[in-house]
């Protein structure tokens, strides 16, 4: 197999890229419309959630990507190479830009309860394909692994096996994925020791521990400490996650909280 590998469409040859990603979004939101609990938001405030979440998963991702090497996108900023500044971004900024995305637009529109876990399965959906044009794009994206002397190793075109750290992520979040249904089917039966959002609180804090540890074996700088930046971020994430996670888990906190 050569990388990237083209998908062609008649006369067209497409970037893996570009086709898995916008597949992403499209199957992702229609994934999101299908799931998510009918009657729980008015369509407005649903609408504005959603905004929220784009614009802060798009300002997230950038501005995490740009960390991965603040001395390079310094020169890029001052040659004005706004074209090597716009190209990368970062999942794991998306999604903590588009969580406090979606907790700015909540506060704006007045609404107070929990969002979060109409998202979990769109998320891992779209994840898993994104993940799929990541693998399929080679050495371009820098999503793959370091070298590496385990049988799995994916020559993506340079002679030099790598571990295929794409393919490890979407065998994770279908494991991930499969357990959050259970729980949430646990949640939809009135089971009180779930509170509303802890599906999502879950997924985020189970895949920003996921790549804590998988970023080790990237090739990304870790410029911070022996941290590269996604690092960093799910460092802060887990903290944040923590503190919430610990209100619920806790025996002592959550007897706490059904006696108010």
């Amino acid at each position: 197999m050569s990388f990237p590998v083209y998908i062609a469409i008649g006369s067209w040859q497409l970037h893996p890229h570009v086709v898995f990603e916008s597949l992403s979004y499209f199957i992702g939101f229609r994934v999101y419309l299908w799931t998510r609990t009918k009657g729980g938001i008015p369509p407005l405030i649903g609408l504005q959630i959603i905004a929220g979440a784009m614009v802060g998963a798009a300002a997230g991702s950038k501005l995490l990507f740009w960390l991965e090497d603040p001395l390079l996108t310094v020169s890029h900023a001052a040659a004005g190479d706004w074209t090597a500044l716009l190209a990368g971004k970062t999942i794991v900024g998306g999604l903590l830009g588009g969580l406090i995305g979606v907790e700015l637009a909540k506060k704006l529109a007045g609404w107070k309860s929990s969002t979060g876990d109409d998202f979990v399965l769109p998320l891992i959906v779209g994840m898993c394909i994104g993940r799929v044009g990541c693998f399929l794009t080679g050495l371009e994206d820098g999503t793959h692994g370091t070298p590496t002397s385990w049988p799995i190793g994916v020559d993506f075109g340079d002679g030099v096996p790598r571990h295929p750290t794409q393919l490890y992520e979407i065998a994770f979040l279908v494991g991930l994925g499969t357990a959050l249904h259970v729980i949430r089917g646990r949640m939809r039966r009135g089971d009180a020791s779930l509170p509303p959002g802890a599906a999502f609180q879950l997924f985020m804090a189970a895949y920003l521990l996921y790549r804590f540890a998988i970023d080790f074996i990237k090739p990304t700088p870790h410029f911070y400490l022996g941290l590269n930046n996604i690092q960093l971020a799910c460092a802060a994430g887990l903290t944040y996650y923590a503190a919430l996670l610990s209100r619920w888990i806790d025996p002592k906190k959550r007897g706490i909280r059904h006696a108010r």
